[in-house]
């Protein structure tokens, strides 16, 4: 795992505010509904039961998900990032070295991915690629059927700009 995970306040405080609903109302009412499941008797043969147990386990693993982004978290000031090259909020346009197609991403940090509106991670291997380039240059992305080329196109940070 990286060993920080870079986000805006924006994003942090999303994070945030998703952990709480899940610790304080979700969890409650999952633990509320193992009560009832309990309380219906024999527990080896209650399907709603073993249900309910699963959906807590599922929770959990999410809660401690979030718990580890935001202890991991390093705050990003947009005010002192390069314009001139990619980098975290850039949104970028790439164009494909040997199809010519052209695809617009914004690089954002945990809890602002958003794949279909093209939000994509920092971190993840599109991200990692596209980092410190600038217009012209070509980023080899790495993926499981090969790696592929992308040249930048443009470059702009509306992103971060609308949010700061």
């Amino acid at each position: 795992m990286d060993d920080y995970v870079p986000m805006t306040r924006e994003g942090f405080n999303k994070l945030k505010a998703d952990l709480e609903r899940m610790d304080s109302v979700e969890m409650p009412a999952i633990a509320e509904k193992i009560g009832i499941a309990r309380s219906e008797g024999d527990l080896k043969e209650n399907a709603e039961y073993h249900a309910q147990r699963e959906a807590q386990g599922l929770l959990q693993a999410k809660i401690n998900l979030l718990k580890s982004k935001l202890a991991r978290a390093q705050i990003i000031d947009p005010s002192t990032l390069p314009r001139d090259q990619v980098c975290f909020g850039a949104t970028v346009t790439v164009k494909d070295v040997d199809l010519g197609d052209e695809e617009e991403y914004t690089l954002v940090g945990a809890g602002e991915e958003d794949y279909n509106k093209g939000r994509v991670l920092v971190t993840s291997p599109l991200g990692q690629g596209l980092l410190g380039k600038k217009i012209g240059e070509t980023a080899e992305i790495p993926a499981p059927k090969g790696s592929y080329e992308l040249e930048v196109v443009s470059i702009r940070f509306d992103y971060l700009e609308g949010s700061a």
